[in-house]
């Protein structure tokens, strides 16, 4: 009888291990669906780019969708190309955006860089550039997280990581689990200008 209990009691483990592990694939895949099917735009027209995290993205936008609707307005509204260098508040500390102007770097000037408060929406206004992505779990640090900064640095030799050229169509958006490398060269642009909107992280 014991023996007949315990072969039922690891049957419904299986079972519950097997139901889990679906759900977390169809967590990806009904997160995709949501992504692609477009109702939180709004009205945004610029593309998210390949590597976006789609579970990530339906669960922050869904826990803070007041800050991220902010955010796509304040892009899809503004005349990028006229604004000023420097901050933009859109919803005090939760939203706010950087506008930077200027000479892109070679490569090995460049550095790894992971957020914990902030996600990061990346967008060329004019000019490209390159963008490396990596899962910061699989790097060693070399500055630990500076909570004042909110920011944390990674060996740039301990993981090669994705590239991507980034250009005024696309959208990259990066959060805390997509350490990234901005602002390296591409042949041909010297120059970029580009807005990082910061948007709180949603616990």
């Amino acid at each position: 009888m014991k023996s007949i209990s315990k072969i039922i009691i690891a049957f419904l483990v299986l079972v519950c291990f097997i139901n889990t592990h679906a759900s977390a694939q169809m967590s990806e895949s009904k997160a995709k669906a949501w992504v692609n099917k477009g109702e939180w735009r709004s009205g945004f027209k610029l593309k998210l780019y390949a590597g976006l995290d789609n579970v990530e993205f339906t669960k922050q936008y869904q826990a803070n969708k007041k800050y991220w609707d902010e955010a796509f307005a304040f892009i899809t509204n503004t005349k990028l190309d006229t604004l000023s260098i420097g901050k933009h508040i859109i919803d005090g500390d939760n939203v706010f955006a950087t506008v930077a102007d200027g000479p892109t770097k070679d490569l090995d000037k460049t550095g790894w860089e992971a957020h914990h408060k902030y996600i990061d929406l990346h967008l060329v206004i004019s000019g490209r550039e390159k963008i490396g992505v990596m899962n910061p779990a699989m790097a060693k640090v070399t500055n630990p997280y500076d909570d004042t900064k909110d920011v944390e640095n990674y060996d740039v030799n301990s993981i090669k990581g994705e590239y991507y050229i980034e250009d005024p169509s696309t959208l990259y958006i990066m959060f805390p689990q997509n350490a990234h490398r901005p602002g390296i060269h591409v042949d041909g642009y010297d120059k970029v200008k580009k807005l990082v909107i910061k948007v709180r992280v949603a616990k």
